[in-house]
């Protein structure tokens, strides 16, 4: 069976697990040596302390923000949805975005996101002259109705 190596590159960091036999992700918590404030519509990048490796080139990891802080404290990421690409073995961090007036202040520890690893296809590019058609065509945002 394939699986996710993580190796901690810190004393204090937390080797994530899943909370649920049926949660999807794992819960990447903040490795900071104390609380880190945001501001309010303010910006951060926050360590795990961990890096990763996936099976192969078959997988990426992606980060998500946690719900509960989003919706109840406004904390999202930064760049929407974090990519990890199966090469990288740097530390995993987080760029979280405070959209709330209020700050928010984060405890080392603390669960500060969502990290899913799913199959990716990795397609050949191929430069083509045009593009078949569909009923859909070159419709945009909302041409399929509300």
């Amino acid at each position: 069976m394939e699986s996710l190596k993580i190796v901690k590159l810190r004393e204090n960091a937390i080797v994530p697990i899943r909370a649920t036999p049926g949660s999807a992700g794992i819960d990447l918590c903040a490795c900071i040596d104390g609380p880190l404030t945001i501001k309010g519509r303010g910006h951060a990048l926050v360590p795990t302390g961990i890096a990763i490796a996936l099976p192969d080139d078959g997988y990426a990891a992606f980060v998500f923000a946690r719900s509960g802080l989003a919706i109840k404290r406004g904390l999202g990421l930064l760049n929407g949805v974090g990519v990890i690409d199966s090469d990288y073995r740097g530390e995993v961090c987080v760029g979280l975005v405070n959209q709330f007036d209020e700050d928010y202040e984060i405890q080392p520890g603390e669960r500060i996101a969502q990290m899913v690893v799913m199959p990716v296809a990795a397609l050949p590019v191929e430069r083509a002259e045009s593009l078949d058609e569909t009923q859909r065509g070159t419709g945009g945002f909302g041409s399929t109705g509300r």
